[in-house]
């Protein structure tokens, strides 16, 4: 069946009759899993399952948000914990390529986990240049304070997602890493220069964008849209993620359900697609908000269908690994960081 131009959340770690009759008419491009849908590994696997029954397609994507460290969604006792970004970063600044092989290998290792259970998409890498002043929303999430290590460390843990047969996200085109408030509760505006931003946040992206898929910034970038963040603007998602950045794959929305966004969902989900998102990401599993989206979501046509399409293909099988001897590896890298940290 012909999907819509959004991604929706599920409020438990089930499926309800109510999010089944949902799903079956609205047919959303795509499902992201929440820890308040996790469990057990065989329920994670039938959640997930039960999505492509009702909507029809068994290549529909199913996302989580998996980095590490802060955000990880699947964890003990049934999956490991991973570091933060920020931890390959230290071991990158005393041996660029253990630093490299580490952020690689721990994204292939994540892959393993997720491709288990059917998951095919990871919200990872984040590829945001923290400013001193910022947030703390990004800190440890981010692999560094240059653009060149963490477009570096992005690239490989982006290489290890797809080594394991995962598709990335790279987040938050064009850049979340100077924001001054945590875009989940407030709109973050950010007043550098379009220089500064030139050499530092969009650059961080540039050697990213052949990547297949990509997720806003709820930031506004005042220097070159005062009123709208980059999810609802046309100058950004044109002129700086399309054009300046180079970023041609599929991009969605950050959430949009977030604090930093202002009207109804309709609204919301109408301005997203309007500025130029492909698709439109409600991530809370309240189903009368989904309603909303879904009702201001088309069905996927045209140049974000080719998108959705191409992003899809770029997905293969998983290489051949040794997990058991991938874990040892990966443990003994990030103990030479523990100790040269």
């Amino acid at each position: 069946m012909q999907a819509r131009a959004f991604i929706t959340g599920l409020a438990e770690t089930a499926i309800t009759p109510e999010e089944h009759a949902f799903l079956l008419e609205a047919q959303p491009w795509g499902l992201i899993l929440f820890t308040r849908n996790i469990d057990t590994v065989s329920q994670v696997a039938a959640l997930i399952t039960n999505f492509r029954e009702i909507v029809g397609r068994p290549d529909a994507p199913v996302l989580i948000d998996q980095e590490g460290g802060r955000v990880q969604r699947m964890g003990p006792p049934h999956w490991p914990s991973y570091p933060p970004a920020a931890a390959y970063g230290r071991l990158y600044d005393r041996n660029a390529a253990k630093g490299l092989a580490a952020a690689r290998l721990g994204a292939r290792l994540i892959a393993d986990d997720l491709a288990r259970v059917g998951i095919t998409v990871d919200c990872l890498p984040v590829a945001d240049v923290p400013a001193n002043g910022a947030d703390a929303v990004i800190g440890d999430r981010a692999y560094g304070e240059t653009p060149e290590k963490v477009s570096a460390l992005a690239a490989a843990a982006a290489a290890g997602l797809a080594d394991g047969g995962v598709l990335p996200v790279l987040k938050h085109i064009p850049g979340h890493g100077r924001a001054t408030a945590d875009s989940h509760a407030a709109l973050p505006v950010v007043t550098a220069t379009r220089t500064e931003l030139e050499a530092s946040d969009f650059a961080a992206f540039r050697p990213l964008a052949g990547l297949p898929l990509a997720m806003t910034a709820h930031v506004v970038f005042s220097v070159i849209d005062p009123v709208s963040p980059a999810t609802t603007s046309a100058k950004m998602i044109q002129n700086v993620i399309r054009d300046e950045i180079g970023f041609q794959g599929l991009l969605m929305s950050d959430d949009i359900s977030m604090g930093a966004l202002t009207g109804s969902l309709q609204d919301r989900t109408r301005a997203a697609l309007a500025a130029g998102c492909d698709v439109a990401l409600h991530c809370n599993g309240r189903l009368d908000e989904m309603r909303e989206v879904a009702a201001e979501s088309p069905l996927l046509a045209g140049r974000a269908a080719r998108r959705a399409e191409t992003a899809l293909a770029a997905r293969h099988a998983p290489k051949e690994i040794d997990i058991a001897a991938a874990r040892e590896q990966f443990a003994a890298l990030m103990a030479d960081a523990a100790v040269t940290s």
